[in-house]
Formats: C-alpha cells, sequence, structure tokens
C-alpha cells in the first residue's frame, strides 16, 4: 500500500505526518488489496475555528473511495476520515463478497 501526503499552504510536521501513517495503515486490517492512499490537508479561511480539511481517496481494485472531513485539528479531521473510510471499505467488501 502507498501513501501519499499532500499538504497545501502550508508545511505538514513530521509528528503530523507520522499520526497518518500510522492512521491510514490501519486500513489495511480493513481491506487488504489498497493500493493507494492520497491524504490531502487544507487550512481553509485560516482566522476560524473549525478550519482544518483532511481528505482521504483510496484506490481498491474496481473503484476509488473518498472521505472528506473538516474539524479543528487535522489529527481529529484524520481520525474522522479514517472511520468512516472504515465503514465504507466494509460496505465495499461485502457487496463484493455477495456477488
Amino acid at each position: 500500500m502507498e501513501i501519499m501526503i499532500k499538504s497545501i499552504h502550508f508545511d505538514a510536521t513530521e509528528q503530523l505526518e507520522a499520526f497518518i501513517q500510522k492512521k491510514v495503515a490501519k486500513l489495511e486490517k480493513s481491506y487488504e488489496d489498497i493500493q493507494k492512499v492520497e491524504v490531502q490537508l487544507k487550512v481553509v479561511k485560516p482566522a476560524t475555528a473549525m478550519n482544518k480539511e483532511a481528505s482521504l481517496q483510496v484506490s481498491i481494485p474496481g473503484t476509488t473511495l473518498h472521505v472528506e472531513k473538516v474539524s479543528d485539528t487535522f489529527e481529529e479531521s484524520i481520525d474522522l476520515c479514517v472511520d468512516s473510510m472504515r465503514v465504507q471499505l466494509q460496505k465495499n467488501k461485502e457487496k463484493s463478497r455477495s456477488y
């Protein structure tokens, strides 16, 4: 599984990148055939609260799944993204099993 992290309009710290790597790696427990994961971090309207946007794009055989969340911190956004991506992967796995 290949993990790409893009931070738009700012530089992500090594600590943040390590956190993302650790969280995203756990997705493989839900779905083994993940080919590529793209994580995009963006600060929306720098002066406001709830301005850290994270989006997760997971490429699996046959399709690409996408999740986007906004919250106060990037860590929180990543947590929310990973949780909802896990749900999507489970649904996709069950759907492919039923065929």
